[in-house]
Order: C-alpha cells, then structure tokens, then sequence
C-alpha cells in the first residue's frame, strides 16, 4: 500500500512549521496522494497536531468506496465537503486554518469565510510534498512507463504503423494497445504528427495518411494507478533521407545532454541550458520553442518545470522528463523523449524505447 500515513505525517511538520493549526485539501489530485481515494467528490482535512483527528469527506455515493481506500482515518458523509470540514474546523477549535488558494473559487472562499474564522491561504503545500516521490509512486510511474513501451513495440511488430493509415488510426491502435498491457487509459491525448505535421509541437492527429518518407512523432503516455508516462519517439517511413538524419542526431545529441544534466542541486534553468545549447550551436535556437521538460506524477504536468523561467534546484526522486525537439515548418520536426527519475550519480531511465532512428 502507498506510504499515506507518512506522507499526511510530513504535512503536518509542514504545517507547525506555517504555524497553521489545520489545512483544508480540496484538489482531488491531492486528496488522493494524501489518502488513496480515487473517487469525485472529497475534501480532507488536516490538523497540525498529530493527537487531533484527520478528517476524510466525501458525499454518500462513496460511502462504500470511502471505507475501502481510507480505513484510516475518521469520514464525514456529507456535501459540499468542504463546507462541512470547514464547520468542523470551527467545531475543533483551530485558529488558522489554511486553504489551497490556487483551487478555490471566490465565491468558494466567501462561502467557507461564513463558516470558520482564520483562513489562511496556503498554496501548494501538499504539492511541494509531492515533488519527491516515494517507492510506490516510482513504481507506478515504471508501470505507466513499461505500458507505453510495449505498445509501442506491438504498434511497429504488427505493421500499425505504415503508410497508408492516418494520424487517427495510429493514435486509436496506440492507445488500444496500451490498455492491453495494463493501462487505465492514456496519460493525455496522443499526438501521432506525420510529415509536414511532425513540425507542429502539439499536433492532434487528423485523417491525414502517412506517406512513405516521412518523419512520423509520437508523444503518447500509459496511466496506472494514477500515474503518467510520457515518452516521444519519431520514426521515418521507407527510407531517410539525409536531413532527417542529420536532424535527428542533433535532437538526440541536444537529449543526451540534458539527461547529462539531471543530478541533484542542478538548477533547473541550467539543466535547459545544457540541452538547448547543442541546438543553439548548430543554428536552429529558435526551432526549439518550448521547455526542455516537466515533472510528472498524478499529474501529466506538474513542478518542477525544466526551462528558461523555471525555478528551483532537483532533489533525488523527482521524476522528470527531457525532452527538446526541433521543429522546421513545412518540412518536418523531431522530439524525443523520455520519463526519468533524478538519482545521486546518474537519472534511472523509465521509459527504455530505443533512442536510435527506427525506420519502418
């Protein structure tokens, strides 16, 4: 079983140290880290003090689910949930009791503000939490990672991807074949990018067919257990050409960089650097447009962010993706990616999909 009980134990020292008596958690996504409930409707509420109770919400549809994932901890069947863990922090006692304000409403707050005194906003606490992840997390991220792949490798064994088909089809097949090999679903919608197309960062699939000749990128994810993959590779059709080959030695030199680059205390504005100058030096600076990479989790997107304006330091269990591409309109681009976990000597590799040009 994931680690909950330690992890609300590191929010609490958190909270002492805010000199808050109790958090209210109303983000889905950190309601279940902090408990392992996975339904739609819940809201938690911490108090600083480990002899006081941790009160669990949700409304009645859950009732038998609730007992099932949070056994631990004293529910409140009730709705709205945060309304009623608010009274309850009023009924307790706690003086300042801080909110997540980057998920609350202002009308949200108006109305929790009718019900308890001493609201403090205390934003991305329990994400900070999250930012390091624990054995379990990376585990499932390593199941998230090892879905993807062997799709991937099923995808090219059985001929899904070949001309003729189009943008949908591959996408749909992918996605289908990640399910057979455990997935809950896919991380988010799957850019399957052909030709021309391969040019454009975050391309949706479209009826266009592949042709023989082209770069081909996917970016695609597995989900497991609430945790994302994602992984970019770009593939040609028939034979490569010169300049696809010469522009995917420098995207996956720019990659090698950066994955170089991930060790703890790196800054995470130098950790871009050290990839995007491979692609500055060979003059196309401006064909690489976005960030080098992003923290992944819960969330397909979360901190730290790998880029120009990112902040902050990586510490040892963040996981991570590198992922620079270049991109020339018109003609053709090419992104690879891959999901990492940042160790003390070298990242562990989660996503093991051949870094070499496949060509199909």
């Amino acid at each position: 079983m994931p680690p909950h009980a330690p992890r609300r134990a590191a929010l609490r020292a958190m909270l002492v140290e805010q000199d808050l008596d109790a958090l209210l958690v109303t983000d889905l996504v950190n309601v279940r880290y902090l408990t392992g409930f996975t339904g739609s409707n819940a809201a938690l509420l911490v108090a600083a003090d480990p002899q006081r109770s941790t009160v669990f919400c949700t409304d009645g549809r859950y009732l038998a689910q609730a007992e099932a994932q949070v056994p631990d901890l004293e529910r409140v069947i009730d709705r709205p949930c945060d309304l009623a863990l608010a009274a309850r922090a009023a009924k307790d006692g706690h003086g300042r009791v801080g909110f997540e304000g980057q998920h609350v409403t202002v009308d949200g707050l108006a109305a929790l503000e009718q019900v308890v005194e001493g609201l403090v906003g205390a934003s991305g606490l329990v994400e900070r939490l999250r930012l390091v992840k624990d054995d379990a997390e990376v585990e499932a991220l390593r199941m998230a990672c090892a879905a993807a792949d062997r799709a991937l490798a099923d995808l090219v064994e059985h001929g899904g991807l070949r001309a003729g088909r189009t943008e949908k089809e591959v996408a749909r097949e992918l996605e289908g074949r990640m399910l057979d090999h455990g997935a809950a679903g896919p991380s988010f919608d799957s850019i399957v990018a052909a030709g021309p197309h391969s040019a454009i960062p975050h391309h949706e699939p479209t009826d266009a067919v592949l042709k023989a000749g082209d770069l081909v990128k996917l970016d695609f994810g597995a989900l497991v257990d609430g945790y994302h993959s994602d992984m970019t590779r770009t593939l040609v059709l028939g034979k490569a050409a010169d300049w696809q080959r010469d522009l995917y030695d420098l995207v996956l030199r720019s990659q090698a960089a950066g994955r170089a680059a991930l060790l703890p205390d790196a800054d995470v504005r130098a950790v871009d650097a050290a990839s995007r100058q491979v692609i500055v030096d060979a003059g196309y600076g401006p064909r690489f447009p976005h960030g080098l990479g992003h923290g992944v989790g819960l969330r397909i997107h979360e901190a730290p962010a790998l880029s120009k304006s990112g902040e902050g330091t990586l510490s040892a269990g963040m996981a991570v993706t590198v992922e620079p591409g270049v991109y020339l309109s018109g003609k053709g681009g090419v992104r690879i990616e891959d999901t990492l976990v940042v160790r003390e000597s070298a990242p562990e590799l989660l996503t093991l999909t051949t870094k070499e040009l496949v060509v199909v």
